[in-house]
């Protein structure tokens, strides 16, 4: 696949991630698999990848400024 930025063909990577879940809330999610330019940096997450992030990212607290959770696979 194609890095919609650059061009550059896009790596399988596992990086760390900031989702903001609440107005004053913020989740890290740690190991994540994205798919990453190497060129530019730019990533994309798979639908299924998406997916299983969007149940974690629901069920996080929006209490806590940060929390860090780790995607697990």
């Amino acid at each position: 696949m194609k890095c919609h930025v650059c061009g550059e063909n896009l790596k399988p990577a596992v990086t760390d991630l900031p989702f903001k879940v609440g107005k004053n809330s913020i989740v890290i999610v740690k190991n994540l698999p994205v798919l990453q330019c190497p060129n530019c940096q730019e990533y994309l997450i798979k639908d299924r990848v998406m997916q299983r992030l969007d149940k974690i990212l629901k069920k996080a607290g929006t209490d806590a400024e940060l929390e860090v959770v780790r995607f697990a696979a």
